[in-house]
Order: C-alpha cells, then sequence, then structure tokens
C-alpha cells in the first residue's frame, strides 16, 4: 500500500537515495531540502524528474519553513504515514577548542531540527492515530568517541527523544524507530559538504601533536573499515524501506546498519533496554 513519505535532508546522500528508494517502490515521497532554487537547485531538478517524488523547500532550521512545508503537504495529500529525519550536519574537533556558539549551531540542526519536524507533524498524525517517524542517528550515540563529542552529544539527544515518545505516543499508535549507522561514504564524511567544527584554533595548538596524532589515528580507523567493509550508503535507504514495510507493531525501537560492528551495536541495544528494564523494576517496586 502506497504512504505519504516526507524525508528531511535529501540533496544529498543516505537522504537522496532514501527518496529514490521509496518512490521506486511506489510510495509518494517529499522530497525535503533547502535552497530548491539556488544551492540545491540542480539536485532538486533531479529528484523532481523522477515519478512519485515531489521536492519542497525544508529549512529544519525554520520553524516557518518546517511548518510551511509539512501544511503543504497535508493539504494536498491528507495525512503524512511516515517523516524520516535525515537533515545532519557533522563535525570533528576537541571539544575545548568548540565555541559555545558553534555547538549550539551543531544542535541548532541535529537536535532541535527533529523537534521542529516532531512538532510539526505529530498533530496530524495523532488525530489520525497512526504513524511511523525514523530518526537516523549513529552507531556511536549510544556512548561517545574524542574529537566527536558534540556530534554524538546531539545524536544521542534523538536517540533520547525517541525512546521517551515511543511510550508518549503509544495510545495514538505513532511508532518511532531510530537508525543507527556506522561510517559510510557519503558527503557528510567525505569532506564534499562542508560540517560544523571546533573553531578556536589556538586552544587546537595547545593541545599539540599528541591530539593531532590521536584524531589522525581515529580518522585512519574509521575509513579504513569503511573500505574494508565496502559500506554502501544504499543499504540505509533500503533499511528505511524495511521499515516502512514492517508491520505496525513489529518494529524495532533501535535498527542498527553497522556492518564494521559485527554485531556488537545489536549487543549494546539489548544490554541497555536489559538493564532499563531492571531498573524501572526497582522504581516501580
Amino acid at each position: 500500500m502506497s504512504k505519504v513519505i516526507l524525508i528531511t535532508g535529501t540533496s544529498t546522500g543516505f537522504g537522496k537515495l532514501m527518496a529514490i528508494t521509496l518512490a521506486n517502490a511506489g510510495h509518494n515521497v517529499i522530497a525535503g531540502m533547502r535552497g530548491v532554487t539556488a544551492k540545491n537547485a540542480e539536485a532538486a531538478k533531479e529528484l523532481g524528474a523522477l515519478p512519485n517524488i515531489e521536492v519542497a523547500e525544508l529549512d529544519i532550521t525554520s520553524d516557518n519553513s518546517v511548518n510551511e512545508a509539512i501544511s503543504k503537504t497535508l493539504t494536498k495529500y491528507g495525512k503524512i504515514d511516515v517523516l524520516v529525519n535525515n537533515a545532519a550536519v557533522s563535525g570533528f574537533g576537541l571539544l575545548e577548542a568548540y565555541s559555545l556558539d558553534q555547538i549550539r549551531n551543531m544542535f541548532e540542526v541535529n537536535f532541535y531540527g527533529v523537534l521542529r519536524t516532531y512538532n510539526a507533524v505529530l498533530p496530524s498524525m495523532r488525530a489520525n492515530k497512526n504513524g511511523l517517524i525514523i530518526n537516523i542517528t549513529s552507531g556511536a550515540s549510544g556512548h561517545t568517541l574524542p574529537f566527536m563529542i558534540p556530534y554524538l552529544a546531539s545524536k544521542f539527544g534523538v536517540e533520547s527523544i525517541t525512546e521517551g515518545l515511543q511510550d508518549e505516543l503509544s495510545q495514538f499508535g505513532i511508532e518511532n524507530v531510530s537508525i543507527q549507522p556506522g561510517v559510510y561514504p557519503t558527503e557528510m564524511n567525505n569532506g564534499s559538504k562542508s560540517g560544523i567544527h571546533a573553531d578556536k584554533p589556538a586552544i587546537i595548538d595547545e593541545y599539540g601533536d599528541t591530539a593531532t596524532q590521536q584524531f589522525n589515528a581515529l580518522g585512519s580507523a574509521l575509513f579504513s573499515k569503511m573500505a574494508e567493509f565496502k559500506m554502501d550508503p544504499q543499504t540505509i535507504a533500503d533499511g528505511v524501506l524495511a521499515l516502512v514495510n514492517m508491520p505496525k507493531g513489529e518494529r524495532p525501537l533501535r535498527y542498527p546498519l553497522d556492518a564494521v560492528a559485527q554485531g556488537t551495536d545489536q549487543e549494546f541495544i539489548d544490554a541497555r533496554a536489559t538493564i532499563k528494564a531492571k531498573w524501572l523494576a526497582k522504581y516501580s517496586n
């Protein structure tokens, strides 16, 4: 059965592949992106020429833009069955070398952008007592790594949203799932898409060669594993399609898609769920 699916951040990477994959499967896709007549005009034209895809101007850092895109979709289709929060920005650097404004910029996209889309879409989903919201987080969102602390903190925040709202929205039949990707060769990771990085060079200098060597070693490890396991971004698009096609009530809260992890991501998810259940039991007695 064809569904109405709105995806954020479709100009490149995972989002673009999701839009194409879901449209090819027969779903009506609203492909949200910024600058459809400016910086992303070419991507908008490419996607808009495909069957079952409608491109929408959508800047997740703007309340007005998010509300307008979702309002127009609801006016045309009467509902939104699935929302995919994909739009995000990465960033690297020492935590101390990040200004607070730079961290706020990171959260404005990765965290508050997700809250904006939720707030805009939930009234209609609650009225219909149906909906699926898929949030793209990170394979490391349950913990953290050096030189990626603001980025992973923002993604862990989205994990918290997903998990908490699963209970709050259950009475309305709205399901929430986080997809936890590992490292994939997308524009976010290959340097072609600008990120929000540490912006205090004087602090970076004070950390010296030790921090530089640690950062380079981490980057080399991540990229070598990406090549070793032939990480294909299409895996994430296929994962979204699989979640959309799953029967209601059978979707997992967390859906890891990281071959490099070799099952340890699912092990971590299961262990965390088990410990949480024990914690809740202690507070319930």
